[in-house]
């Protein structure tokens, strides 16, 4: 029986316990070391199959147009490869969404959630295409969706596509979104960004995870020292979770993390959170819950 919709779908978050520019390539993008922790928090995707070809979100997100969402793009992107495999035009599809990831939060909201639509409708177009092709399909519209189609912790390389899985800490994270958006390109295009740490591997990590039972400590951010200087508010979370322990911010911001043994430990730090931010916290995740419910 062919399915008719697909609801409550995870695209869970992501954080970067590092992230190292070693470089620029000649087209302008930067060379990247990183390692990519999923964890239990994100956004939740619903799809629903039309009786015609069209594509539609059903949700308004106030600030993201139709024809620019990821989401969007996504689905036209695997209707199109399908319609070229197969000969036959798949049945559209309303998507709504659950928006809890604030954007320009490096997070990978929008990536996550583009990664969730290709595995989704692969499953309910019966498309066929392996893990590897979404990777490569979704790739154009974003560096990090090839990782969360991955499905694993991550060491990644390159602009992040190159992907190997990894062991990571067992822990809980507090989460603080400092109410501001970080534009990606404003971060890399600053003429004070490092861009020459040098690499490292992946056995440098997991020999690091080993030592300490706890990825604190290992690298830096290299876009966290930029992202402060230019938005006080990614400075003041940083200042007030460091209290606690290393806190680091994820991605190209805003927002910034720190990494807590139990459940126990999150809850009294989150208690402690100024009003004036939003915060949450989060369990590690091993691997993105569709790999099982796919």
């Amino acid at each position: 029986m062919t399915l008719i919709t697909l609801n409550n779908c995870p695209a869970p978050a992501k954080l970067n316990l590092f992230l190292h520019v070693n470089g620029r390539r000649d087209d302008g993008y930067h060379l990247l070391q990183t390692v990519f922790q999923l964890v239990d928090h994100g956004d939740t995707v619903h799809f629903s199959l039309r009786d015609d070809g069209q594509i539609l979100r059903v949700t308004d997100l106030p600030g993201v147009p139709q024809e620019q969402d990821l989401i969007i793009r996504a689905a036209r992107l695997l209707q199109a490869e399908v319609l070229r495999r197969t000969g036959s035009l798949p049945r559209g599809v309303d998507i709504a969404i659950d928006k809890r990831l604030p954007m320009g939060g490096g997070l990978g909201g929008g990536s996550s959630d583009a990664a969730t639509t290709l595995m989704a409708l692969n499953k309910l177009w019966q498309g066929g295409l392996t893990r590897e092709e979404l990777m490569a399909l979704g790739l154009p519209l974003g560096a990090d969706i090839p990782f969360f189609i991955f499905g694993e912790n991550a060491f990644a390389e390159g602009v992040g596509e190159h992907l190997q899985a990894v062991a990571t800490p067992d822990c809980w994270y507090v989460v603080i979104e400092p109410g501001v958006q970080v534009a990606t390109a404003a971060i890399f295009c600053a003429e004070g960004l490092t861009r020459d740490t040098e690499a490292v591997t992946i056995a440098d990590f997991s020999r690091h995870l080993a030592e300490s039972n706890s990825a604190n400590g290992f690298g830096k951010n290299d876009l966290q020292q930029v992202a402060c200087s230019l938005f006080k508010p990614v400075a003041d979370a940083v200042e007030w979770l460091s209290a606690y322990g290393e806190a680091r911010m994820t991605g190209s911001g805003a927002c910034v993390f720190g990494a807590f043994s139990t459940k126990e430990e999150a809850d009294e730090v989150l208690s402690n959170v100024p009003a004036v931010w939003s915060a949450w916290k989060a369990k590690a995740l091993s691997q993105h819950p569709l790999l099982t419910m796919l």
